[in-house]
Parts: C-alpha cells; structure tokens; sequence
C-alpha cells in the first residue's frame, strides 16, 4: 500500500486499506463498518464510492481503527477537511497542513511487506550507517558495530532495504529516501517490541562497556498521576521532535547512536 501522504483523496485511501485487509484477511464491508463503529454494513462502501461523507468524528474514530500513528492520522484528518469542506479558507488550510506534514516529516509509512525492517534492530543502524561510511563494503559495516552481525546479515539488510525502497544505491555509496519510517501493519507493533527489548538489552551493557564521555544516562523516581503522565508524555514527544530537529541540520556525522526514551509504571495505581 502507498504511503499516506501520496494520497489526496481519502476516499481512496480507505478503498486501498480495505481492499490490502481484505486480501489478507478477508475483512468484508460488514466488518469494517462494525469496527468503525457505523450500524450500516454499507456506510464506508458508499464513501469510498463518493456517495457519502465522513465526519470529522466518524475519521477520528476511523484512523484508530486504521491503526494510523499520530503523524498518519495528522495528515489523514486534513485530508478529509480538504475533501468535504466547501470554504475555501479552511481547504487552503487543510492542504496546507498535509504540505507540511510532508515536507517537514518526510515520513515513508509501511506495511507489511517491509515487516523485516522493523524485525532486526540492525536494519535502522544500517540505515544510519550507510550513507555515512566512504565505501559502504558489508565486511566493513560489520566490523564498525559495536554488536555482533555477521557480514552475511549485512549483505542481506542492505539488499533488503534498497529493494524496499528505505535506501537508494548510487556507485558504491547509498542514500536515504525518507527521513523516517512509520509502521502500518498489525504486524509491525510486534516487531518494534521485540527492537525496544533489544535496544534496551544494549542500554544495559552500554553502562559498563563505555565511558561516561560517550554515554549519558540519568533518571528518575517520580510520583504522578494520570493528567501529570500525559502532560510528561507531551514533554517527551516535544524533545524528541527538538531532537530530530538537530540531527536534521547535522552534517559530517561520524557515529550512530541509539537514543531510548523510557517511562514505565513501578507499581500499580494506588488506591483513594
């Protein structure tokens, strides 16, 4: 299935999600509707045919069910405000909004075809590594990580990710398509929980195989409640956006590192 952002009409898109699920699962209109919450078996048919309308509401609760990330579901929401609405003014807004979403995210949604990016925590660090090195020699790029992978493991993850598109061959060297990768499968959350265990596997290690001058780990044992996590969760996602900010305007970066951003429940919620 194409990314989201190539769509501009989400009629369209809807009609490829439906059609991609029922291939592989045999999701029938019934269903999908009854997922969507709609008591017509028939409503999403009729969208999709131009016949019928979505509601801002109606595509909150579609994108969720979509399982669209936040970035998706963004972009997904502007889509159908620039479809439906007659007012010029929020039209021009609304595709203004998907053109930044675009230009500013650049992200490359996948299905489940690119599962096996998402399997190995090796794929993304290629990803990184590649286009940085002088000649990018699998032998070589094996030897560079701090983790075991076999030069064979090598070869095939880069094979792999210039077939699906994540990087481009030029000469001996590689490129990037797109600046980040978004899941779109029921699949891939798996995937990127066993990547997470992974990573943080090697987060443990890193605090005896380095040196505080390479490494920087802090943390903290706070006392919250539910309107505190979501106001830290929002703190969190600002200072990865700053973050992905810096690295966009970095040049001449000369090694890849694995940043984990974690917080989890020590106990469980205390009673009144």
């Amino acid at each position: 299935m194409k990314p989201i952002s190539d769509y501009s009409d989400y009629r369209h898109y809807i009609k490829d999600f439906y059609e991609e699920r029922k291939l592989m699962t045999g999701l029938s209109w019934r269903g999908f509707n009854k997922m969507a919450g709609y008591a017509s078996p028939k409503f999403l048919k009729l969208v999709c045919e131009g016949k019928s309308k979505l509601s801002s509401v109606g595509a909150t609760r579609l994108a969720k069910v979509m399982g669209l990330s936040k970035v998706q579901t963004t972009y997904f929401l502007a889509l159908v405000t620039y479809c439906n609405t007659p007012v010029e003014r929020k039209k021009r807004a609304a595709f203004e909004l998907m053109q930044d979403i675009i230009k500013n995210d650049k992200v490359r949604v996948v299905g489940d075809d690119a599962y096996e990016y998402f399997k190995n925590w090796w794929n993304p660090v290629l990803r990184e590594l590649a286009p940085r090195v002088s000649i990018a020699i699998p032998s070589k790029m094996a030897g560079m990580l701090h983790e075991y992978v076999s030069y064979e493991d090598v070869k095939k993850s880069l094979e792999f990710m210039v077939q699906a598109g994540f990087l481009k061959k030029q000469g001996k060297n590689y490129v990037q398509t797109d600046k980040a990768i978004l899941g779109s499968s029921e699949k891939i959350p798996k995937a990127i929980r066993n990547m997470h265990k992974q990573m943080a596997w090697f987060a443990e290690k890193a605090v005896e195989n380095f040196p505080v001058s390479d490494r920087n780990f802090s943390g903290m044992t706070i006392a919250v409640n539910r309107a505190n996590y979501e106001q830290i969760v929002e703190e969190l996602n600002i200072c990865r956006k700053k973050i992905a900010e810096i690295i966009s305007a970095a040049e001449d970066c000369d090694r890849i590192y694995r940043l984990n951003l974690q917080l989890f429940p020590l106990t469980k919620e205390i009673e009144k």
